[in-house]
C-alpha cells in the first residue's frame, strides 16, 4: 500500500511538471501574433487577412498542443508508477513540445515565401519526432503491465497502442505531403489533432 501511495504521488509531480512544460509551450505560440500594422502602411483590416499564415499556423499549432495535453492527462489514468527510465522518456516527448513554437514560426514566417516547403518540412517532422517519442513512452509503460495499475486490462492496452499508431503515420504523411503542398501538411497535421481530440474526450 505504501508502496504504490509513493508511485501515486510521483505519477502527480511528474505529471504537474509536464503540465506546466504543455502550459509554457502553449504560451509562448501567443508570442509569435503581433500588431500586423505596426510600419502603418495598410489598414488593420488588409494587414490581418495578410496575416492569415501567422493565425492558421498558431491554431494548428495550439489545437495539436491542446490534445496533446488532454491525451497525456488520459494516460495517467492509467499509469500508476514511474521509474527514471520513463521521466526520461518523458523528458524528451516534452523536449519536442517546447520545440514547437519555433517550427510555428517557421511556417508562419515562410509559407507563402520560396522556403515553405522546407519549413513545412520542418514542422511536419517535428510532430512526428513528437509521436515516436509519444509512442515509445507509451510502449515502455505498457510492456509487461510495468507501470500500469493493476485495473488496466490487456485489451485496453492493446486499444490504446493501436490508437498512438495514427499520429506517426499520418504525421508521416504530413511530411510526404509538404514536399508538394504546404497547405496540405498543415491540414493533415490539424486532421490528427481532430481526431484525437474526439477520442481524447470519449476516453474521459
Amino acid at each position: 500500500m505504501g508502496v504504490e501511495s509513493s508511485g501515486e504521488r510521483e505519477t502527480n509531480r511528474l505529471e504537474a511538471f509536464s503540465d506546466g512544460v504543455f502550459a509554457f509551450a502553449i504560451t509562448i505560440l501567443v508570442l509569435g501574433l503581433r500588431d500586423p500594422v505596426s510600419n502603418g502602411s495598410t489598414s488593420l483590416f488588409q494587414s490581418l487577412l495578410s496575416e492569415w499564415p501567422t493565425f492558421f499556423a498558431f491554431v494548428t499549432s495550439f489545437a495539436t498542443e491542446l490534445i496533446m495535453w488532454m491525451n497525456h492527462h488520459n494516460m495517467f489514468n492509467y499509469i500508476r508508477r514511474v521509474d527514471r527510465e520513463f521521466m526520461l522518456l518523458n523528458g524528451l516527448l516534452l523536449f519536442f513540445v517546447t520545440l514547437t513554437p519555433f517550427t510555428t514560426s517557421l511556417v508562419a514566417d515562410h509559407i507563402l515565401s520560396g522556403d515553405a516547403k522546407t519549413a513545412t518540412v520542418a514542422y511536419s517532422g517535428g510532430f512526428l519526432l513528437l509521436s515516436l517519442a509519444w509512442n515509445v513512452l507509451w510502449r515502455y509503460a505498457s510492456s509487461g503491465h510495468r507501470l500500469l495499475g493493476k485495473h488496466v486490462s490487456p485489451g485496453q492496452v492493446t486499444g490504446i497502442t493501436r490508437q498512438y499508431y495514427v499520429a506517426p503515420l499520418f504525421y508521416s504523411i504530413a511530411l510526404l505531403a509538404a514536399f508538394f503542398s504546404a497547405l496540405a501538411s498543415l491540414v493533415t497535421i490539424l486532421l490528427v489533432a481532430s481526431f484525437y481530440g474526439i477520442t481524447a474526450t470519449m476516453s474521459e
